[in-house]
């Protein structure tokens, strides 16, 4: 069992940055990919960004590639999200979450998941 806890959500203004960490207890994450989504008001859970256990591969959603970053810490066992040039559409409720080997946009491929922190871009 991996327990995650999400961190680093609140209000910023658009154009603001903030970092999300994500950090792991229990079973070690160190090997598995790690993945970012999204759930705003009423719509669907959405992929945000994924980083493989050794760094090497990345990957980010269209809507916020150029101003998001994921990176890891491995010996610290956490993941974190970088924002950058924030806009009000990215208000939602971020997750970070675990589970397959290699790094995959899709929700059903992840089998942890935090509790989220809510992000709140104004305009």
């Amino acid at each position: 069992q991996v327990q995650l806890v999400e961190s680093g959500g609140g209000l910023v203004q658009a154009g603001g940055s903030l970092r999300l960490s994500c950090a792991a207890s229990g079973r070690t994450f160190s090997t598995y990919a790690v993945g970012w989504f999204r759930q705003a008001p009423g719509k669907e859970r959405e992929f945000v960004a994924t980083i493989s256990w050794n760094f090497i591969r990345t990957y980010y959603a269209d809507s916020v590639k150029g101003r998001f970053t994921i990176s890891r810490d491995n010996a610290k066992n956490t993941v974190y999200l970088q924002m950058n040039t924030m806009k009000p559409e990215d208000t939602a409720v971020y997750y970070c979450a675990t589970g397959p080997r290699v790094p995959t946009t899709k929700v059903r491929d992840y089998d942890y998941w935090g509790q989220g922190t809510q992000v709140t871009v104004s305009s």
